[in-house]
């Protein structure tokens, strides 16, 4: 059986400090193994970009590629950047690990098991299967994090520890049979492709990691970002029981 080809996508947001520390502990095992790493910048107004650039030179990585996004597309929208590229360069499995390091890329390894295995169409790492509060997520994303998931496996009849983790991994034969350029632009991005998913019947597993929370600034409104996952399971549960259209789920069914 061929080895899979793999990239690496890594979404960045002034994370001119955290990138290259990214990019650095990525194991060499891996960087060797992968076709390509690609860095998305998402319109950042520091020098994630330049750094990018500078890494790949100074490094001599010549597989690291770094796009930018000329305007701010948000968090989904460089998503969907990112995966149509993937599938239209052919490759089998596209992973996603933040730019800022809150995710540890020495666990790319272990996110890979499941899909190389074919037992899982989509792999993430769960901060909440492990020991979030020791890693220093703050006990309000706890708590937050901990209400929605258990909101959104009420209504979707699941059981995951968590919906919400950025450390994912994806076999792009999966994410060719879903229409994610129809989900949210904004970070609920996140939550439309496990409901995605889960209408086309697609295996999602997920896999115990440790947290990180450091020094890193982050961007997303919680409050903002809550209202807005409520609001898409809710969407999702009328379309669920016909009492609305919804495009990005009823293409779900024509795709």
């Amino acid at each position: 059986m061929p080895e899979s080809e793999i990239a690496i996508f890594i979404p960045a947001y002034n994370a001119a400090y955290t990138l290259p520390v990214v990019l650095d502990r990525i194991p060499n095992e891996i960087k060797d193994r992968v076709k390509q790493i690609f860095v998305i910048d998402n319109a950042s107004p520091d020098n994630t970009y330049l750094i990018g650039i500078g890494y790949r030179e100074t490094k001599g990585l010549d597989k690291l590629e770094v796009f930018r996004n000329e305007t701010n597309k948000g968090y989904g929208g460089s998503q969907k950047r990112a995966y149509r590229y993937a599938i239209d360069n052919g490759f089998d499995i596209v992973i996603m690990l933040h730019g800022d390091a809150q995710y540890a890329p020495e666990k790319i390894p272990y996110l890979l098991e499941p899909l190389e295995r074919n037992e899982a169409d989509m792999v993430f790492g769960s901060r909440i299967a492990g020991l979030p509060l020791k890693g220093g997520m703050p006990l309000y994303k706890f708590l937050g994090n901990k209400f929605l998931t258990m909101v959104q496996n009420y209504m979707l009849g699941m059981n995951l520890t968590e919906f919400h983790s950025g450390f994912r991994a994806f076999r792009c034969a999966a994410l060719a049979q879903v229409p994610f350029s129809l989900c949210s632009d904004d970070y609920h991005f996140d939550t439309d492709i496990i409901l995605q998913f889960k209408i086309k019947k697609l295996r999602i597993q997920e896999m115990p990691i440790p947290t990180y929370y450091g020094k890193e600034k982050s961007y997303v409104n919680v409050i903002g970002y809550g209202l807005n996952v409520l609001k898409s399971m809710f969407t999702y549960w009328l379309w669920d029981k016909g009492l609305l259209r919804v495009d990005k789920f009823d293409a779900c069914r024509r795709k």
